[in-house]
């Protein structure tokens, strides 16, 4: 959510600190995803983690 008005922002207005808070938000929704799936595929060993 604060990722899409981040964006909406940046595009209508070209401001670069709406673009800076839109990547550092889309940095942390994917290094959460990954800490995720790690910890999934640590719990099940070798079967597939599906998430």
């Amino acid at each position: 959510m604060l990722r899409d008005f981040s964006w909406r922002v940046f595009a209508s207005t070209g401001d670069i600190h709406a673009y800076l808070l839109y990547r550092d938000h889309h940095q942390t929704d994917v290094s959460s995803e990954e800490t995720s799936f790690d910890l999934a595929q640590e719990e099940l060993g070798d079967t597939q983690a599906c998430l």
